[in-house]
């Protein structure tokens, strides 16, 4: 069956560095569009940044781009979010997605909470 597992969530102080993945499983990874987004309590969730099947990407709101890095890696299923130079807003549960719109195919991970706080 279809699995996104997400890893590498927790707490770390603004500033601070953290790098996460998602390894999926249960379908075809290289012909999905994958993404990250995120959600606090009371809000809806927001993209973080996508990459598509050629390698493009797209970043949510402009606080950030120049901060968080996406990559994808087919041979190993596996998507990646690098965030740099956090702040206490971007506490959230992250979320790794799949789609692929042709299909109308739509996958999410369980999430994975990132805390920023000193």
């Amino acid at each position: 069956q279809v699995q996104l597992v997400e890893s590498g969530g927790g707490l770390v102080q603004p500033g601070g560095s953290l790098t996460l993945s998602c390894v999926a499983s249960g379908f075809t990874f290289s012909r999905f569009l994958m993404g990250w987004y995120r959600q606090v309590p009371g809000k809806e969730r927001e993209l973080v940044a996508r990459i598509t099947t050629d390698g493009d990407i797209t970043y949510g709101a402009d606080s950030m781009k120049g901060r968080f890095t996406i990559s994808r890696d087919n041979a190993k299923n596996t998507v990646n979010l690098e965030m740099n130079n956090l702040k206490v807003e971007d506490t959230a549960v992250y979320y790794c997605n799949a789609a692929r719109a042709l299909f109308r195919l739509n996958y999410w991970g369980q999430g994975t909470q990132v805390t920023v706080s000193s």
